[in-house]
């Protein structure tokens, strides 16, 4: 409980780290996390492909903010990044961590937490920090995309210009960790959409298409959508990579829908789709609702159909149980929350 009865804070944590093979690296990682007092494990969710583990948990605002700095510890103790690859963009072992607030806290506390993780990693474990999103001092890094332009591979160059000095740590690469970005925002959906052709070319197309930067100056179909394409080898396709960071703004559904009538345009299709991590429910039971429209011959209808109900649908139409089964209580922030004893 909070100091005047309420119920406590609490704020969702969701670190990205630079393995998604190493099944004992992994573990590592989650289990520093999880040993943190008052901290919950809500989701692991691993990528071969993208080499990449995305974990998140929750707790209240001091409980996360250790178990963030236990996270970095494990990832800097197990992870080298001399030897890592994968498809997915990076600039270290632990490449970001965001702050999300869920309640009884705002963007500026979560922003707060952020500074104190970041000067506290760069301090105790010589990584160099960026400080990204909400909690950035300036607007050239406010875009993640912007710090990690160049991925790791480009780091050291970067660095030696001292515009790109990191907020907090050594102004200096360091070659085993790489870098990290932390963080406040709000909540966002990984939603990937899954092609039928494997060439990544495509998908880079309609990536381009969709985000709100576009290509070549022309704006993109939505906001608040940011989008990459790459091929996903051991599916033996390609793949939209999206992070939807308003889904009120643009939700999955609606990035469906366009991906599927321009991978038809390119003579291909869309599958399926993936949320990797934890959707909220609105944004499922919005799909659900819309998906049921659409089999009425009524897309723009919002029919009264159940929770339950809305959420199958959803699943069907999103195609979400294309590469493995979708597991509603394992993959709905609030039911995990509930599972986990927070709510």
């Amino acid at each position: 409980m909070s100091s005047d009865g309420g119920p406590q804070p609490l704020v969702e944590c969701v670190p990205n780290f630079s393995e998604g093979r190493d099944t004992d690296v992994i573990r590592a990682v989650v289990d520093a996390a999880a040993g943190a007092p008052g901290v919950r494990v809500l989701n692991v969710d691993s990528g071969p492909d993208a080499n990449r583990t995305v974990l998140t948990f929750a707790g209240p605002a001091e409980a996360c903010l250790e178990a963030g700095f236990r996270t970095f510890r494990a990832a800097a103790e197990k992870i080298d990044m001399r030897g890592q690859s994968g498809v997915h963009p990076r600039i270290g072992a632990l490449d970001v961590f965001p702050f999300v607030p869920l309640r009884g806290i705002g963007p500026d506390a979560c922003a707060a937490l952020a500074r104190r993780l970041a000067e506290r990693v760069g301090n105790e474990l010589g990584v160099p920090a960026y400080l990204y999103g909400g909690a950035a001092a300036g607007e050239s890094r406010r875009s993640l995309s912007s710090l990690r332009a160049g991925g790791y591979e480009g780091l050291e160059s970067r660095m030696a210009d001292p515009a790109w000095a990191p907020d907090f740590g050594p102004a200096r690469f360091n070659p085993r960790f790489g870098a990290c970005a932390i963080g406040s925002r709000g909540i966002l959906i990984a939603y990937n959409v899954n092609l039928a052709d494997p060439d990544p070319a495509v998908a880079r197309r309609i990536a381009a298409a969709i985000r709100e930067s576009g290509a070549a100056g022309k704006p993109g179909l939505f906001k608040a959508c940011k989008a990459i394409g790459w091929r996903i080898e051991s599916r033996g396709c390609s793949q939209v990579s999206t992070n939807l960071t308003d889904f009120r703004v643009t939700p999955p559904h609606r990035v469906h829908e366009a991906c599927s009538r321009l991978a038809a345009e390119a003579g291909t299709s869309v599958t399926g789709s993936e949320i990797v991590g934890l959707t909220p429910l609105e944004a499922l039971t919005a799909a659900g609702r819309f998906h049921a429209g659409v089999r009425d011959k009524d897309p723009e209808s919002v029919p009264s159909i159940g929770e339950d109900e809305a959420i199958r649908a959803a699943i069907l139409g999103l195609g979400l149980n294309d590469w493995y089964p979708f597991d509603p209580d394992l993959k709905i922030l609030e039911r995990c929350l509930k599972r986990s004893g927070l709510l």
